[in-house]
């Protein structure tokens, strides 16, 4: 199924393509204060649609993640794997235009502890 999604203003937008089974509600202390539902898909499965000079990138740690967020709004849709090979992104399901999260199982992974 082709999902549509974005920011809050709307200048970075993407599609994801895939079935939605389930989300990871991760306690890193990033995604913990961003109150993000993650879903990971194959990093291929994202398009960016609107990004332009808005779309910002945040790393910390070891910088395994980069966690991409809007420079206008502030809202972050999507993070990605930096990795060179079998990359995921892991879309914020609240950024996804249509679903209601609270029909979704959740799955509580340990970020924090990783």
């Amino acid at each position: 199924m082709l999902y549509k999604g974005s920011c809050h203003c709307g200048k970075v937008a993407f599609e994801v393509e895939g079935e939605l089974e389930g989300v990871v509600r991760c306690n890193c202390s990033i995604c913990a204060r961003k109150g993000a539902l993650l879903w990971a898909v194959p990093h291929d499965k994202l398009t960016l649609v609107a990004w332009g000079d808005d779309l910002g990138r945040y790393t910390f740690g070891e910088a395994i993640i980069a966690h991409r967020f809007c420079r206008t709004c502030g809202i972050h849709p999507f993070a990605e794997d930096t990795s060179q090979g079998e990359r995921s992104a892991y879309v914020n399901i609240n950024c996804v235009t249509g679903l209601d999260p609270s029909t979704l199982s959740i799955f509580d992974f340990d970020g924090r502890s990783a």
